[in-house]
């Protein structure tokens, strides 16, 4: 398995390989090509950034059977998707900022594709070949403007709504990992990915049919059951099998 992410260090933001303790410095991002320039930062040094970059933030929704049961949904007999703006992305340890506290906010956890070639028309079994790696994300959602616009991306996308990372991961098999949200350490979702109805491959052959995938897309996968609401205060950790985990707070300013 590598290791990549991106990393800030006196206001200067770079991408990196993760070795140990220590972050390669790329010369450019790491879905274009890995370069490295020769330099080399210790880990503990750096601020961690949000991994990825995408043109597109593409989401999938009812992908997993308990999560359309506990949301009262039929299945549609093919993946659903729509898009969440990129500005929404946020970093690891990144405060969560809850856009409207009388509404019902969601946390939902998903594991995250991210796409390492240009992707048309592909077929499920060469869906494979176009993911660079994958990562862990969190589809935040206001429930109360899902419900009453029907449609997913204004409700999915406001600032900080998708928080990703810490980091992403190539040569990785997520045919079957645990997939986990812990809210102020308490287990609120506990699935395996290969509980999904589509897994990655048809996902990324799914999308393709339709767009353009480019190089640094993001794919957010579909979600297990026991979403839950988020609240002022609330510390948030998804975990990917082994990966380390993805940890955000959640503010509501004033």
């Amino acid at each position: 398995m590598r290791t990549f992410g991106g990393f800030r260090l006196s206001n200067k933001d770079f991408y990196g390989e993760v070795v140990g303790d220590e972050v390669h410095v790329l010369a450019k991002p790491y879905w274009t090509g890995v370069q490295p320039t020769g330099e080399v930062r210790k880990l503990a040094d750096l601020a961690v950034n949000v991994p990825v970059a995408p043109s597109k933030l593409i989401a999938v929704g009812l992908n997993y059977a308990d999560h359309i049961a506990e949301m009262k949904r039929t299945p549609l007999g093919t993946p659903l998707i729509w898009f969440k703006a990129p500005t929404s992305l946020l970093p690891h340890q990144g405060a969560i900022e809850i856009a409207f506290p009388e509404h019902q906010t969601d946390y939902e956890t998903e594991l995250g594709i991210v796409i390492g070639k240009t992707a048309k028309n592909v077929s499920v079994e060469q869906a494979s070949d176009f993911i660079f790696g994958y990562t862990i994300g969190l589809d935040i959602s206001d429930r109360d403007l899902q419900k009453s616009e029907k449609q997913f991306g204004r409700c999915k996308s406001f600032d900080t709504y998708t928080p990703v990372g810490p980091f992403v991961y190539g040569d990785v098999d997520v045919g079957d990992l645990r997939i986990e949200l812990r809210q102020n350490g308490e287990v609120r979702q506990s699935a395996r990915t290969s509980q999904m109805i589509y897994p990655p491959a048809e996902v990324v052959s799914f999308a393709s049919q339709s767009l353009t995938l480019l190089p640094g897309d993001v794919i957010l996968t579909g979600t297990p059951s026991g979403v839950g609401p988020i609240r002022n205060g609330d510390q948030l950790e998804a975990r990917i099998g082994d990966w380390p985990p993805l940890r955000n707070r959640v503010v509501v300013r004033g």
